[in-house]
């Protein structure tokens, strides 16, 4: 049939073709400019979300679609860096206004249970730290943890008498 013509491709279809085309590169790219593999996945994804969102404003040119998408990328590796640079910010602040509130024998004894506490078992150091730290009763600690109350009771006793053993070992 002459004259006959397909019809343009939708934006999700433009989208689509770009992210399978260009997925790899936008990897590669995110790859060679953060330490963990994991964190560029992460950053893809993102990116991905983004391009998808604005389908609409997908160039119809094939070089300044791909162009538009690295500069998408970019945009979300800036906020990356600047989102890492102000949690990295405030977790040294934090640490400093609880090392000036804590006397150094505190700071001490908590390092202390810290490293007792990793010698029990996960679930155990979970129950005690939702019960210590968080300040959750034993039953609302079994419900978040999806156990039996009367399990987790035991299972507090038990760790608090390990924990009790382990720090006074420890110190002696």
């Amino acid at each position: 049939m002459t004259g006959a013509s397909e019809p343009a491709p939708t934006n999700d279809q433009r989208v689509a073709q770009l992210v399978k085309d260009h997925a790899g590169a936008l990897l590669d790219y995110f790859v060679r400019r953060v330490p963990d593999r994991e964190d560029a996945a992460d950053l893809l994804g993102e990116t991905l979300v983004v391009v998808w969102r604005k389908a609409r404003s997908v160039p119809s040119d094939a070089v300044e679609a791909r162009m538009w998408m690295f500069g998408i990328a970019r945009r979300v590796l800036s906020q990356g860096w600047r989102s890492h640079a102000r949690r990295h910010a405030l977790t040294n602040k934090l640490a400093r206004h609880l090392a000036e509130l804590a006397p150094v024998e505190e700071q001490d004894h908590a390092a202390d249970v810290r490293a007792a506490l990793t010698k029990l078992q996960v679930v155990d150091q979970e129950i005690i730290r939702l019960v210590y730290w968080d300040g959750f009763t034993l039953v609302e600690a079994a419900r978040h943890l999806g156990m039996n109350a009367a399990t987790v009771r035991s299972r507090h006793a038990r760790a608090r008498s390990m924990l009790q053993t382990l720090l006074h070992t420890e110190r002696v």
